[in-house]
């Protein structure tokens, strides 16, 4: 089979998928998408405002977590909420972030995969990058399972 595409209109998302592999219909696909989004939107409107713990919940909360950054792999949901509390430990280290160019790839009813870039909008940087977030639908909600973030050199 052929991967299947869909565009949505006014949105900067391309989705693609295995058609054997998605929801029956292109409502059902659409639904998800737009869940999985949601994630995205809630983590950096509870970043923007300051709050590391309700970021978190965008992440799976378990010990399999795996978050990939700078070089280090961290595991588990509490040692990557640690991390994040000591690296942001102010509003001025936090700044504003911004997700942009998101491709939503859509491999099963339950795994979806998240390409996009990231920004820090901060009174004296505005440091950036890319990320591929592996997202999984775990008791009916979509979580990330698996999170690779770089950071620009620029």
């Amino acid at each position: 089979m052929h991967p299947a595409k869909w565009f949505l209109p006014g949105a900067a998302v391309v989705i693609s998928a295995c058609s054997h592999q998605l929801p029956q219909d292109e409502m059902t696909f659409q639904r998800e998408e737009a869940a999985i989004r949601q994630v995205l939107e809630d983590q950096q409107a509870a970043w923007n405002r300051g709050d590391i713990p309700a970021f978190m919940q965008g992440y799976w909360k378990s010990d399999e977590l795996r978050f990939a950054s700078g070089g280090t792999v961290a595991k588990g949901w509490q040692v990557t909420l640690d991390r994040y509390l000591k690296r942001y430990d102010s509003p001025e280290k936090m700044g504003k972030l911004s997700f942009t160019d998101l491709i939503v790839t859509q491999l099963s009813a339950t795994d979806a995969m998240v390409f996009g870039r990231w920004k820090l909008i901060r009174e004296s940087d505005t440091p950036n990058g890319l990320f591929t977030l592996h997202f999984r639908k775990i008791s009916d909600e979509w979580v990330i399972v698996s999170d690779h973030t770089s950071s620009s050199d620029k």
